[in-house]
């Protein structure tokens, strides 16, 4: 299923198929003809990354097997990049998916549990902090292919 109705009963794209279609502004760190990967605006921790597939779907279970399996090879590779960039402990990948009806994995940076939490997001930060973890993560990216 692609978009959801509107209330006329339209076909409404996700604003994640709207950032994916240059539509909206996103701040890119990988793309690929299946599945991209962008920063969120309102990220727990600097490097904060959404892994989606250009392919409008509501529900990861939903996704078909080559699909999931493409969205988390490349969850994989950018949080690799993203561990490169920022040095966490860790990077979770959360399904969570309330906020969007599109299939997104949140890459986050971590040091301890209690930083995973969506209450912690930081919806008033600055462009140029997000540019500066796009630039870091597309820089370990190309260090990682060297």
């Amino acid at each position: 299923m692609r978009g959801r109705q509107s209330p006329r009963g339209e076909l409404v794209p996700s604003v994640f198929t709207r950032i994916i279609n240059g539509e909206r502004p996103g701040r890119f760190v990988y793309r690929d003809d299946e599945v991209v990967a962008f920063l969120t605006i309102a990220p727990i921790n600097p490097g904060h990354t959404l892994v989606v597939p250009r392919r409008e779907i509501d529900l990861w279970t939903d996704l078909p097997p080559e699909l999931t399996a493409r969205l988390f090879q490349t969850a994989q590779q950018v949080a690799r990049a993203i561990h490169r960039a920022f040095r966490p402990r860790r990077v979770a990948a959360l399904v969570v998916g309330l906020e969007v009806p599109h299939v997104h994995v949140h890459l986050i940076p971590f040091n301890s549990e209690a930083e995973l939490r969506f209450d912690r997001a930081d919806h008033f930060v600055a462009p140029a902090a997000l540019d500066d973890a796009a630039r870091r993560i597309t820089a370990a990216f190309a260090d990682a292919e060297r």
